[in-house]
């Protein structure tokens, strides 16, 4: 199945954002497709995307001298984030075989590079095959650094929006036309994410610190799935909560759990079974720190149902 949209009804506002995308980046991952999510990062780490809203959609535009559109994905997430963390959550779906080619890329781009870039997180990406491209907007300019954002109400965001539609590919992931998949305005397609978009979206949704303890080192920090991905456990983010790497443990194997009004507790197994736990039981009781969004924090329902694996 194609990667489709339902045409927009009179007055439907599509948001598209159209980004120089780089032409090495886009073999790479469409010899790779179908792909669930892909990083179409940014070499700065300073200024974080916020040309579109989760569900509308992100066009690639491959740079001069190809100057053609040749795909699109939906648009999830963006951050500010390590280039470190970048490999360890989306690995070549940055574009890259390896490491060491990503770090050389974003170095090429931006030699004063810190060590943080611009995370934009697609899900679904459709990569056309080269009969399908299509010339970019009669609009745009060619000395567009980053991208532009179009929309439906306009005569040339509409045609966009028309052209892309009309191609079907010839390998692409699954389709996102499902009912199912849709909801409000026909442009908004709630992003599936994968388990990069997943640890990323968490991470955003907590602040960075850790639900339990405050805890913001990066490095020391987990999304955990609150109901595993083997048990039908979504990687959606009110199915995660930020752990530190030891709390993370704990929540999986059982010896810690969160009731659904978002207390902690420990069970006496820790002291029964290691003879020790005095930092862990100081946590029992507490509540732990919900993400300011309310459709980020964590399902009633899920922390239920790891409440019943749970032994006092």
């Amino acid at each position: 199945m194609s990667t489709r949209f339902d045409a927009p009804a009179a007055g439907d506002l599509i948001r598209l954002y159209v980004a120089n995308t780089d032409p090495e980046w886009f073999s790479f991952l469409s010899e790779r497709q179908p792909l669930d999510e892909v990083n179409h990062w940014q070499p700065g780490g300073r200024r974080q995307f916020g040309a579109l809203k989760p569900g509308e959609l992100f066009v690639f535009r491959l740079r001069s001298p190809v100057n053609r559109i040749a795909g699109y994905g939906i648009f999830a997430r963006a951050a500010l984030l390590p280039i470190q963390f970048a490999w360890s959550s989306f690995g070549a779906k940055n574009g890259h075989p390896d490491y060491e080619s990503f770090r050389a890329a974003i170095l090429r781009l931006n030699p004063g590079n810190e060590g943080v870039i611009g995370y934009r997180i697609l899900t679904e990406p459709v990569f056309l095959a080269q009969e399908q491209w299509i010339e970019p907007p009669a609009d745009w300019p060619l000395n567009t650094v980053g991208g532009k954002r179009y929309s439906t109400d306009t005569q040339e965001g509409r045609v966009l929006w028309e052209r892309l539609m009309t191609p079907v590919p010839k390998s692409s992931p699954r389709g996102l036309s499902d009912p199912a998949r849709m909801y409000g305005e026909p442009t908004l397609v709630q992003p599936r994410l994968g388990q990069g978009g997943f640890r990323v979206s968490v991470i955003q949704a907590y602040d960075r610190r850790c639900a339990i303890t405050g805890e913001r080192t990066l490095p020391a920090l987990e999304a955990a799935h609150i109901l595993p991905v083997k048990l039908d456990g979504l990687h959606d983010v009110s199915n995660g909560l930020l752990l530190r790497r030891d709390l993370h443990a704990l929540f999986d194997y059982h010896y810690i759990t969160v009731t659904p009004d978002k207390r902690i507790l420990v069970s006496k197994r820790i002291k029964q079974e290691f003879e020790n736990g005095r930092e862990y039981y100081a946590m029992h009781g507490k509540f732990i720190r919900e993400p300011i969004r309310v459709d980020d924090r964590p399902s009633a329902e899920a922390l239920r149902l790891h409440n019943e694996r749970f032994v006092e």
